[in-house]
């Protein structure tokens, strides 16, 4: 079993799926090129994940505010745009992309409504976008579909990919994390 981590999150691949960390140094191309989280190959399609999390157990309140702010007004549309179609545009030029392409952008916020996911996913096809030109003049889309959801919903509509946080067992800190602890705090 194929396990992908991001922060304080993980995902679980099912046996015999193959997936890998996209965003890491062996991308060789950050300095001019955003890249999604992760990038999962199934036999009859590529998922492109993205995994954001204002509910980090150590994200600071100004930082998850702003988070929001920037969720709910669709300004983080423009990051998540720009991941896929670098990735998109990467995957392309090295390996030629065949398959259909789905975009799954995980947001690690419990409060998300339902309707809220909804709008999220609605824009975010469009900007991408979805279809191409009304003309018709695409010969083939370059996302085939996409969806935003929270942990919830991810692993409701998911249950075979579930996403978990990472935690310590009776310590309260995170797995994985170096930091040094004094009094609760980060340090």
């Amino acid at each position: 079993m194929t396990v992908l981590t991001e922060g304080t999150l993980q995902l679980k691949l099912p046996h015999g799926v193959e997936g890998r960390k996209f965003d890491g140094d062996a991308h060789g191309l950050s300095h001019c090129m955003k890249a999604v989280d992760f990038v999962v190959e199934l036999p009859d399609r590529i998922i492109f994940i993205e995994f954001k999390d204002p509910d980090h157990p150590f994200s600071k309140p100004k930082d998850r505010q702003k988070f929001i702010q920037n969720f709910m007004s669709g300004d983080l549309d423009v990051d998540l745009v720009y991941k896929y179609r670098d990735s998109f545009l990467y995957l392309w030029a090295w390996k030629d992309v065949k398959k259909p392409v789905h975009y799954l952008v995980l947001i690690a916020m419990r409060s998300l409504t339902a309707a809220e996911l909804l709008i999220r996913t609605d824009e975010l096809k469009r900007k991408l976008p979805l279809n191409g030109p009304e003309s018709g003049m695409w010969q083939r889309p370059i996302v085939n579909e996409c969806g935003v959801f929270n942990i919830e919903t991810w692993n409701k509509q998911l249950p075979d990919y579930p996403v978990t946080r990472i935690i310590r067992e009776g310590s309260g800190s995170l797995a994985g994390d170096t930091r040094k602890q004094s009094d609760g705090k980060p340090g």
